[in-house]
């Protein structure tokens, strides 16, 4: 992965202003005089750490985060290298910079924090041409492809292409917590118009000002889009982001059996929070098969963890329908019970004949669950009762509010704390500080999807397997649990520290490519050595001799 770069001609300004290429200062006094670069770049000659260092000051020195964020991506642009060092070397401190919580408000400042375009966009007057917009594309062996159309951006709604700053962002995290190389990771935004009135009537709007299109229009786009891609970027893993719940679950029907791709809001999402709940199950003492689960939200998020907790279940003999009965529902309109006529379709196999009380407390009163988990985008619905309910019904109460960002989340980690005396099981979407109570410190863990995807994104990629399947997810759920030591959990963290990012994506990684392997997904046999191969696949920042 690491061989001599080729250049490809490139010299003086040009190669400065290629980020894949570019060293900056850090260009040798033999590189300055091969390539035309004398006087282009001051004298000193400096080296990626103490670049590194100089940039994490400046970092630091800005006043608000997304100050933080527009300059992290303003050296994204002008210096990968550079920026993966950093982001790997500081990666618990970067990651909520250059991804949740700061990218919610990013998104929704993007037509005044734009620079520079990343990545494509794809518009409906596009259409009939998408493949000549992908042929577009400066590099050609894509391997992994995140795209948005802007409906659901984490639990902010439509932000139409001021959404784009999820691919970006997420493909960053593929990059630095997995050792994508930057190079094959390619970020879309399909612009079909935004229903967000606000947007519309905003003069600085990037994407196409029109109400949201649906319907054959909609779906005629999607489909030439992937069509488009199975042609120019043929090896191409094709995850869906942040669709909105009819199209996110139509479109993973749809194309999960004929092409290699994956929803992370569905699947991901499920994958790690089922970590969190067997790393929940390690301090309560608990059996999977004797919980219940109480869902606010019953959306993507929601429904996809509770489909994989059927399948952790099943794998422990117990049946589908027993497995259904120990997940239950409620979103913004009650309990989700049979006898309700508005239920969509990926909602009924989880609606069960028993009628709601009206509220969750009440709810939570009725059915004693054992894990509240919240997936609702709706703050502060995790109230003192609510969380003090979970705490009289259980000796360690699990409770997990999950949704993104900050300012969404049901209820805070010291809310958590302080409300059950220090009892809880903590898990959040986004990051909460330390929590001191009662002299003992606690760190809530982060259910953050960034420990799943990339390392399978990772194990796809290696083993070249023509599909993402629910399998990889459930045993990527698995590592990631196993890999939370003693000392997680007795700092109250139910996931490993996110300084461990890169051993966890590259165990996952392993652990997926040998799925493909065993489902004869991909060419060949499996490799004695999967872990080895799987490191020496993984892109270092590093800078390489150019001469």
């Amino acid at each position: 992965m690491n061989a001599k770069p080729d250049l490809h001609g490139k010299r003086g300004a040009d190669l400065l202003h290629d980020p894949l290429l570019n060293k900056g200062t850090a260009f040798t006094e033999a590189e300055r005089d091969a390539l035309g670069l004398r006087g282009l770049v001051p004298p000193h000659v400096a080296t990626l750490e103490s670049q590194t260092a100089r940039v994490l000051e400046t970092v630091r020195r800005k006043s608000t985060d997304l100050e933080k964020y527009i300059y992290l991506v303003s050296l994204q642009e002008r210096n990968e290298t550079l920026f993966y060092r950093l982001i790997t070397d500081h990666v618990a401190e970067m990651m909520p910079l250059i991804y949740t919580p700061t990218v919610g408000l990013a998104c929704q400042r993007y037509a005044l924090i734009f620079r520079r375009p990343r990545g494509l966009y794809i518009s409906l007057r596009y259409r009939g041409s998408v493949k000549q917009v992908l042929q577009n594309w400066a590099h050609r062996d894509v391997r992994m492809i995140v795209v948005t159309d802007g409906e659901r951006i984490l639990g902010l709604g439509d932000l139409g292409s001021n959404g784009m700053g999820i691919p970006v962002g997420k493909l960053s995290l593929y990059t630095a917590c997995a050792g994508v190389p930057p190079d094959q990771c390619l970020p879309v935004m399909l612009d079909v118009g935004t229903d967000n009135a606000a947007m519309r009537q905003d003069p600085h709007y990037i994407g196409t000002n029109q109400p949201r299109e649906r319907g054959a229009a909609y779906d005629a786009l999607v489909a030439e889009f992937i069509t488009a891609v199975q042609e120019v970027f043929p090896r191409a893993c094709l995850q869906f982001e942040d669709f909105g719940n009819a199209n996110a679950f139509r479109l993973l029907r749809q194309y999960r059996d004929r092409i290699c791709t994956f929803n992370d809001d569905i699947q991901g999402t499920a994958s790690v929070a089922l970590a969190g709940v067997y790393s929940a199950l390690r301090l309560t003492k608990g059996k999977l098969a004797d919980q219940r689960f109480l869902f606010l939200g019953a959306g993507e998020a929601g429904i996809g963890i509770g489909e994989l907790i059927v399948e952790a279940l099943k794998s422990e003999g117990v049946t589908e329908a027993a497995a259904r009965r120990q997940c239950w529902y409620v979103d913004a309109n009650g309990l989700v019970s049979a006898s309700r006529t508005d239920l969509a379709a990926h909602q009924k196999p989880f609606a069960h004949d028993q009628p709601g009380s009206g509220t969750l407390l009440g709810e939570i009163e009725t059915l004693k669950p054992t894990m509240l988990i919240g997936v609702s985008g709706t703050p502060a619905t995790f109230t003192e009762p609510v969380v003090r309910a979970m705490a009289k019904l259980n000796a360690l109460p699990v409770i997990f509010a999950l949704s993104n960002p900050t300012s969404r989340a049901e209820c805070t980690a010291e809310q958590a704390y302080t409300w059950t005396g220090g009892r809880v099981v903590f898990a959040s979407g986004s990051p909460f500080p330390d929590v001191t109570l009662n002299g003992r410190t606690f760190s809530p863990g982060q259910s953050n999807n960034s420990y799943v995807f990339p390392g399978i994104g990772l194990g796809v990629i290696v083993s070249q397997s023509r599909r993402v399947t629910d399998e990889m997810f459930f045993v990527a759920a698995k590592v990631l649990a196993s890999l939370v030591n003693e000392q997680d959990l007795a700092a109250g963290r139910i996931f490993p520290a996110l300084q461990r990012i890169r051993e966890v994506s590259a165990a996952i990684a392993a652990a997926v490519a040998r799925v493909a392997y065993a489902r004869q997904l991909t060419p060949g046999p499996c490799p004695a050595d999967l872990p080895s191969l799987v490191q020496a696949e993984m892109y270092e920042p590093t800078y390489r001799s150019y001469v």
